[in-house]
C-alpha cells in the first residue's frame, strides 16, 4: 500500500513542541486503525536547512515547489508568521482546501490563516482572540475560545495545545478506532497509566 503524505511545514523559528505529539502518531504506525497507511514528508519554502526555535536543523524532504498535494498540511508555529515570511505556504494552503484538503494550523500559523482570508467564515481558535484581531482579519464572529477547533477541512488550536492539536489531527485523518483516539488522549492529557492498558487491550483485541 503507497504511503499517504501528510506534509509538515518547515521553516527558521518553528516551534517544535506543537506538532510533536502529531507527526509522532502519524509516523508511529502502533494502535493505528491502517498501520503504514500515512507518512510525514517535510516542506520547507527552499530545499535549505532550517532551524527550530529549539536550535534543531531541519532539512526539507522537498522544497514548497515539489509539493504536490496529499493527505494533509500541518502549519506550526512561530516568529516567522508575523514576521510576514510563509506568505507562499498560504497560497498554497488555499489550493489544498479548494480540493479539500485538511489544513492544520496551530498558534502563529492561525494568524497567517487569519491574513490569508481563510478563517473569515468559518469557525476558529487561536491563541487568544485579540490576537488574531490584530492581523484585521473579518472572522472574529467566529471564534471560539476552545484549545482546538475543527471546521470542514481547517483545523486550528491554541499554542499550549499541542494534545488537542493531535486529537483533532488523528480525527479528520481517520488514524485510529473512536476507543483507541479517545484512550490515547486520556494518557498524553492525565498521565493515567489506566488509559495505557486500555490502549492494550483494545488493541489486542480480535474486535479492533
Amino acid at each position: 500500500m503507497k504511503k499517504q503524505m501528510v506534509h509538515l511545514f518547515v521553516f527558521d523559528t518553528l516551534a517544535d513542541w506543537e506538532t510533536g505529539f502529531a507527526i509522532a502518531g502519524i509516523n508511529n504506525p502502533d494502535f493505528q486503525k491502517h498501520p503504514g497507511r500515512y507518512g510525514i514528508q517535510t516542506v520547507g519554502l527552499s530545499a535549505d536547512p532550517v532551524t527550530t526555535i529549539g536550535g534543531m536543523t531541519i532539512l526539507p524532504d522537498i522544497s514548497i515547489d515539489e509539493l504536490e498535494p496529499g493527505a494533509m498540511l500541518i502549519l506550526p508555529g512561530g516568529e516567522a508568521w508575523d514576521a510576514g515570511q510563509n506568505a507562499k505556504i498560504l497560497e498554497t494552503s488555499k489550493a489544498f482546501l479548494t480540493a479539500n484538503i485538511p489544513v492544520a494550523a496551530i498558534c502563529g500559523a492561525t494568524a497567517g490563516l487569519a491574513r490569508a482570508g481563510i478563517l473569515d467564515d468559518r469557525p476558529h481558535t487561536s491563541n487568544a482572540a485579540e490576537y488574531l484581531l490584530a492581523t484585521n482579519y473579518k472572522g472574529a464572529v467566529h471564534y471560539l475560545n476552545q484549545p482546538a477547533v475543527t471546521a470542514g477541512p481547517v483545523i486550528t488550536a491554541n499554542s499550549t495545545a499541542p494534545i488537542e492539536f493531535a486529537y483533532h489531527i488523528f480525527k479528520t485523518l481517520d488514524l485510529y478506532d473512536a476507543e483507541i483516539l479517545e484512550a490515547w488522549y486520556g494518557l498524553f492529557k492525565t498521565g493515567d497509566a489506566s488509559y495505557y492498558f486500555t490502549l492494550e487491550q483494545l488493541t489486542n483485541s480480535p474486535n479492533v
